[in-house]
């Protein structure tokens, strides 16, 4: 059986004097699901209409399954797409605007109840299909989106941003199924988003662009938990980010003492012949010592300056007093719901290494 994967090659796109992709590189293997996460400008839409056809690059190929498909029209890729707005057709029912494509090609009438049905059923949406679209809720509308674009068959079915104009809670629910329907139909899913929560939780693979460049290509797990620079640190969850100077290659000093770190800071010498950088560290990735708990190393005295309820965890604003010349610093800390710590509390914080991330700027 012929696999169909994906190759982007040395993809570049300009819009008049904007370079708006540099160079693109992508392998996607058949049958993952894939998602372009970034903010609005990075390139990811841009990426995901030459892959459709819709835009034409610059410079570079696109090849599906060996085959370099560059030229070829939308009609003539085996690719279909889920826009933003659903795009539905108004005056057909939803088991119309899902049979649409395959009455266009001419499939047998017995062929496209079949396949329909089926459809209609992986999706969940059986008992609307005599419904019509202004009828339908936000939800339902996507899923009769989603099951017109996969009634099809295609190699590729491309998302661009299908969530985002729904409510929260109906988005979440909707991720879940999402999976669950690429899972089903074994179908190559690339998606667009903007919303890291959503990214994280579909995707076999995040690709994070910023200024027309993919700068993390990895498992939802490995871009939150090991960003490469300081964008994907604060775009991917939230992060303290600590300016640091490299005493040796498991040890960095920042401005309330030295932290031994995992990783080897790999930072270029300034002017003063001194390496320095950053390092990002997660609220969550940070210890509120207990009386009875005691480390070696990654220590500090710290003062509660503010909490901050957030539902489901405490948010701690710490100030960790200075070493030398340097000014006190201020640190965000997650706290479970039952540690209960007041402005002004004086507290021991202990940072694991592990937790260290230690950025390339």
């Amino acid at each position: 059986m012929k696999s169909f994967d994906l190759q982007v090659k040395n993809v570049s796109k300009s819009f008049g004097p904007k370079s708006v992709l540099k160079g693109i590189d992508v392998f996607i293997k058949d049958g993952e699901f894939v998602t372009l996460l970034g903010p609005s400008g990075c390139g990811k839409t841009t990426l995901l209409r030459i892959i459709a056809g819709f835009e034409k690059a610059d410079a570079g190929e696109v090849i599906l399954g060996g085959e370099v498909i560059s030229n070829k029209s939308p009609a003539h890729r085996p690719i279909n797409t889920v826009f933003q707005s659903y795009a539905l057709f108004p005056h057909l029912s939803v088991y119309n605007n899902i049979a649409f494509g395959l009455k266009s090609h001419k499939v047998p009438k017995d062929e496209i109840e079949k396949r329909v049905n089926a459809m209609m059923e992986t999706v969940n949406i059986t008992d609307l299909a005599n419904e019509m679209p202004a009828t339908l809720s936000g939800g339902q509308k996507q899923r009769v989106a989603l099951a017109r674009a996969l009634v099809n068959e295609p190699d590729i079915l491309l998302l661009d941003e299908p969530l985002s104009a729904l409510d929260a809670n109906l988005r979440k629910k909707l991720q879940v199924e999402l999976r669950e329907v690429q899972k089903k139909t074994d179908t190559t899913f690339i998606m667009v988003t903007h919303d890291q929560d959503e990214a994280i939780a579909v995707s076999d693979r995040v690709l994070v662009m910023h200024k027309g460049e993919i700068v993390q290509d990895g498992s939802p797990e490995d871009v939150y938990e090991h960003p490469v620079n300081r964008f994907v640190a604060t775009f991917i969850g939230e992060a303290n980010i600590l300016e640091c100077e490299k005493v040796a290659d498991d040890k960095v000093a920042c401005a309330f003492g030295e932290l031994v770190v995992e990783k080897k800071p790999e930072w270029n010498a300034n002017e003063s012949g001194k390496c320095c950088g950053g390092v990002a560290i997660r609220m969550e990735d940070i210890h509120v010592c207990t009386p009875s708990e005691s480390f070696t190393n990654n220590v500090f005295d710290a003062r509660i300056l503010e909490r901050i309820f957030r539902g489901d965890y405490w948010e701690l604003i710490a100030e960790l007093p200075g070493v030398g010349a340097n000014k006190s610093l201020q640190l965000r800390v997650m706290t479970d719901p039952d540690e209960i710590y007041n402005a002004g509390d004086q507290v021991k914080l202990y940072i694991e290494p592990q937790y260290l991330q230690v950025l390339a700027d």
